[in-house]
């Protein structure tokens, strides 16, 4: 299948998606799902006319806010709002994709082979094999990876075999730049990591010794802060309402575009439109992508300005992340557009 490219790196949203005449592509919304284990959605969307709300004019040559105690890490944005950061793996240089619906790091198996990541610290076995949409996948070794100059410390990797890992992935960026998979929350908690969607920045503690409260530096500057909570199964969801109705979202980095559970908004009278989209589950299902208007939707007391939404029917092991079943993936494209920075120290979201 034709991957459709956005232009320019941009981050794009529903309401970027309109007219009849333009081109037609093939994205993959990736909507990475916590079971205590790691597992995928793949939704492969074949959408007509997509203007991509443009946002690599913004953020450009930003300088990193200094923040004490902690060193700051570049990411830029590829096609479908990745989110893309540049790593060492035993000394080898990757790219991975930041995501936050992902609880280790996930490595293409020859990828992973060429940077000398063994099945374990000292045996010839893998430490244990963990279960995506049904398979059993491999966990290796890292013995070091490092960003920037910093060092990440060893590390625990899933390994995805050619046949799997063509599935669900894609190359992205200019030059045919290879995502050789992804960067997952044991690092980012490991280093009470601070990501600023907007400015494009990571942030990673290198000195405990020196406290920080984002809240103080952020509050000022107008943002809202969230509770950001850990589910069982891993998951990170933050408390969300639509029409006084409380309920959750799952906080994706991974996933390009926010999307809420179709059955929520139809019980809440919010009209929903079909858009010319199609939604394939891994189960080889298709169902129709709609879009609903949402004016008075909260964050925690954030409120995001009135927009489109999409909308799908979306199966119950996306809905359940552990004992809490959410209302929908809050995805990097309302992260971007709101400012979000997530902070892995204070387990809090800041919007504005």
């Amino acid at each position: 299948m034709d991957i459709h490219r956005l232009l320019n790196r941009d981050v794009m949203n529903v309401s970027s998606v309109r007219g009849i005449e333009s081109t037609m592509g093939s994205l993959i919304l990736n909507l990475k799902i916590h079971d205590g284990r790691l597992r995928y959605l793949w939704i492969v969307c074949i959408l007509l006319a997509m203007t991509p709300a443009a946002v690599s004019r913004a953020a450009k040559q930003v300088q990193p806010t200094q923040l004490p105690g902690y060193k700051a890490v570049p990411v830029h944005y590829g096609p479908l709002n990745k989110m893309i950061v540049s790593v060492s793996i035993n000394g080898h240089p990757a790219n991975l994709l930041v995501d936050t619906g992902a609880n280790q790091i996930i490595l293409n198996a020859d990828a992973a082979a060429s940077f000398d990541v063994r099945p374990s610290q000292r045996s010839l076995r893998y430490i244990y094999f963990t279960k995506i949409n049904g398979e059993l996948f491999p966990v290796a070794f890292a013995q070091n990876v490092t960003a920037g100059n910093i060092n990440l410390g060893s590390s625990l990797v899933t390994l995805l075999n050619a046949r799997s890992y063509s599935a669900s992935s894609n190359h992205l960026g200019n030059q045919n730049l290879a995502v050789d998979g992804v960067l997952g929350t044991d690092i980012l908690l490991r280093h009470k990591a601070i990501i600023n969607c907007q400015t494009k920045f990571v942030f990673f503690k290198i000195d405990r010794s020196r406290p920080l409260q984002l809240a103080s530096v952020a509050l000022p500057e107008k943002f809202t802060q969230v509770p950001l909570r850990q589910e069982e199964n891993g998951a990170f969801t933050v408390p969300c309402s639509i029409h006084g109705q409380s309920g959750r979202l799952l906080v994706d980095t991974g996933a390009f575009l926010t999307t809420f559970s179709e059955a929520v908004l139809k019980s809440l009278g919010i009209a929903l439109q079909p858009t010319r989209a199609s939604a394939r589950f891994t189960t080889g299902t298709a169902r129709q992508m709609n879009a609903g208007r949402i004016d008075d939707l909260r964050i925690g007391d954030f409120k995001v300005p009135p927009a489109k939404f999409g909308a799908a029917v979306l199966p119950n092991f996306a809905l359940e992340q552990g004992n809490t079943r959410i209302d929908g993936i809050l995805g990097i494209d309302l992260l971007f557009n709101c400012h979000a920075i997530i902070d892995f120290g204070t387990m809090s979201l800041f919007l504005k």
